[in-house]
């Protein structure tokens, strides 16, 4: 088996994870739970997004965050950011790092952010415009790359195409989304393959959320055609309010312990993960979301 000897873990758990929850988070549980984070080791962690909180209350709080946070040397503190207000806005806040989140379903486009796929990059591209004037990295996300809830089946033509103007437009990597979790490792290898062939390898990352239970199997399958960032979320936040049953991100203990097994550097501590998964877990009241948590914890 041929996989890359160092991973990134892009932990999106404060901001994908939470965002979805009915209950409001206070922002001093946020912020306990992004300290623990990088804390672990993580290098990369999405924090909160700057959008309307007409739409989504949960991140209304996204300056407070990031003034409060403890940051660390060698972390990246980004939020999700889709309009120029919203840039400002993260601007002044002191954002480590931007992202922007287009689609590869113009059904699952008009959904989520009320227009067609080129009218999001049309945009986005004022967005990375400016964050590049300011100096400030921009990631791209394209979600449904393996299926649409509204459209059942995405071309992997149409990913691509997608990926690749966003990369032309300046995003530095693009994150190819899962949204519904229901493809195998052989329609995530294909994807990859087509994507690959318009964006480089090295500029790709991928984002699995785990409704069928395939996220780590998909994850492993990409890793052996040589994809080496991995979009996780801590006691396996989150969900999409837009695609039926789907489920959060593969949970990042259990990612962390398959990359462990694997010999795969990290730089991310599994005890330390684990008790931010269980700081989080046992606000909201829930069993854990991991199952390598459960395992070594048992509260199951």
């Amino acid at each position: 088996m041929r996989v890359p000897k160092r991973v990134k873990m892009v932990e999106v758990g404060p901001r994908d994870g939470l965002q979805n929850e009915q209950v409001i988070v206070p922002t001093e549980v946020k912020i306990g739970l992004i300290d623990r984070l990088s804390a672990a080791g993580l290098s990369a962690i999405e924090v909160t997004s700057f959008v309307s909180p007409k739409w989504v209350p949960q991140m209304a709080d996204n300056a407070r965050v990031l003034a409060g946070i403890t940051r660390r040397p060698g972390v990246s503190y980004s939020a999700l950011v889709p309009t120029m207000q919203g840039f400002q806005a993260a601007l002044a806040a002191g954002v480590d790092e931007i992202a922007v989140f287009g689609s590869a379903s113009e059904s699952f486009s008009q959904k989520n952010i009320n227009c067609s796929i080129a009218e999001s990059l049309e945009r986005f591209g004022a967005v990375i415009a400016a964050a590049r004037r300011n100096g400030i990295p921009v990631r791209g996300y394209v979600s449904c790359v393996l299926g649409c809830p509204y459209e059942g089946e995405v071309s992997p033509k149409a990913v691509a195409q997608v990926a690749a103007r966003l990369l032309a437009m300046g995003c530095y990597e693009i994150s190819l989304g899962d949204t519904i979790g229901l493809a195998g490792p052989a329609k995530a290898q294909a994807m990859i393959r087509t994507v690959a062939a318009r964006v480089p390898r090295e500029r790709l990352a991928v984002h699995f959320h785990d409704t069928y239970g395939l996220a780590l199997a998909n994850i492993l399958s990409v890793l052996e055609l040589g994809i080496a960032v991995v979009d996780s979320s801590v006691d396996g936040l989150g969900g999409c309010p837009y695609a039926k049953g789907a489920a959060g991100n593969v949970a990042s203990e259990d990612l962390l312990c398959m990359l462990n097994g694997l010999g795969i550097e990290t730089g991310v501590d599994l005890g330390e993960l684990i008790a931010a998964g269980a700081y989080i877990s046992s606000f909201l009241d829930r069993p854990f979301g991991s199952k390598v948590a459960r395992a070594l914890v048992g509260k199951g």
